[in-house]
C-alpha cells in the first residue's frame, strides 16, 4: 500500500468575518487598526472580505492590536441543534401549560423556551418575577393576555412583547383555541426542573 502524502485544502480559509466582528465588537475603525497593525486600510478592508490572505507575521500583529489569540481564528463555530420534538420538558410553574427549552441546558447567554397554553391556562393568579434582565414573549399562534403590575395587555398572533423579566408579570389564555408561545429570556434564568420525558 501506498503511503498517502497529505495536501493542502483547496478551500480558502474564512478568517475575515472573525477579524471585522472583534473589530467592530471593540470600536475600532479599519484606519486605527490597519495604522496600528503597519498594514493599508484598503488591505485590512480585503482581509476582512477574506479577498487576500495576510502572513503569519502580520496575522499575528493584527491579533496582537485586536487582543484576540491567534488560535481563535481557527476554532470551529459552536453550533448546537435543539430539535422541537426532542427538546426536554421544563416545568416552569404554569397550570394547563407545556413548556419545552429550546436552548442547550449549557447555554448561559440567552434561555428559550416553547410552551403550548391549553385554553384556560394560566401562569398563575398571583404576579411572578423571572431572573433575567429581559424577557421577550413571541406569539407564534393563538392569542394569550399579559398581565404586568397593573396593566393588562392582549397579544395576538405574530406580536412580540419585552419587559423586565424582574417585573412582576404572569399571563392567562382566555380562548377557546390552543396557543403557542416562544419566550427569550436574557441571560439565562434556570427557574424550573425537568419534566417527564426531559
Amino acid at each position: 500500500m501506498r503511503p498517502l502524502r497529505p495536501a493542502p485544502s483547496r478551500d480558502p480559509l474564512a478568517i475575515g468575518a472573525k477579524l471585522r466582528s472583534t473589530r467592530t465588537a471593540q470600536g475600532l475603525t479599519i484606519a486605527h487598526v490597519a495604522e496600528a497593525s503597519g498594514v493599508t486600510k484598503s488591505f485590512l478592508s480585503r482581509v476582512e472580505r477574506d479577498e487576500t490572505s495576510p502572513s503569519v507575521a502580520t496575522l499575528r500583529s493584527l491579533c496582537d492590536v485586536l487582543s484576540l489569540p491567534i488560535g481563535a481564528l481557527f476554532e470551529p463555530p459552536e453550533v448546537q441543534l435543539v430539535a422541537l420534538d426532542e427538546a426536554p420538558l421544563i416545568n416552569m410553574g404554569g397550570t394547563g401549560v407545556v413548556d419545552r427549552l429550546l436552548s442547550p441546558r449549557s447555554e448561559a447567554r440567552v434561555q428559550i423556551l416553547r410552551s403550548t397554553l391549553q385554553p384556560g391556562s394560566s401562569g398563575g393568579e398571583e404576579l411572578y418575577t423571572v431572573n433575567c434582565d429581559v424577557e421577550v414573549i413571541h406569539v407564534v399562534s393563538g392569542t394569550m393576555r399579559m398581565r404586568v403590575g397593573t396593566d393588562t395587555h392582549d397579544l395576538n398572533q405574530g406580536d412580540t412583547m419585552s419587559l423586565p423579566g424582574r417585573e412582576p408579570h404572569t399571563w392567562t389564555n382566555e380562548s377557546d383555541d390552543v396557543t403557542e408561545i416562544v419566550w427569550v429570556l436574557v441571560p439565562a434564568a434556570w427557574s424550573g426542573a425537568a419534566g417527564a420525558g426531559s
